[in-house]
């Protein structure tokens, strides 16, 4: 079984809002998720992004993968965090 850190999308039509969430990667983009670790709602500007990192870096280590897009959301917090 091999691990994914992705988005799923929830909220409405043109509204979207996302969970980071750890899957299966055969699973269906919303469908069943072993756990949430974060939100992500890109309609504000600047976007709101909520992740929690204990969680985050506790599923890398067991071996779970973040998408390119998880990956690109995770760098973008953590300058947000520095500066």
């Amino acid at each position: 079984m091999a691990l994914r850190i992705r988005l799923a999308r929830l909220g409405g039509k043109k509204k979207p809002y996302y969970r980071l969430v750890v899957a299966d990667s055969q699973a269906k983009r919303d469908g069943r998720f072993i756990d949430i670790v974060g939100h992500y709602d890109p309609k504000p500007d600047p976007y709101l992004l909520d992740i929690n990192r204990e969680l985050l870096f506790k599923w890398i280590e067991k071996g779970a993968v973040p998408t390119d897009t998880v990956a690109s959301l995770i760098r973008a917090d953590r300058r947000k965090k520095i500066a």
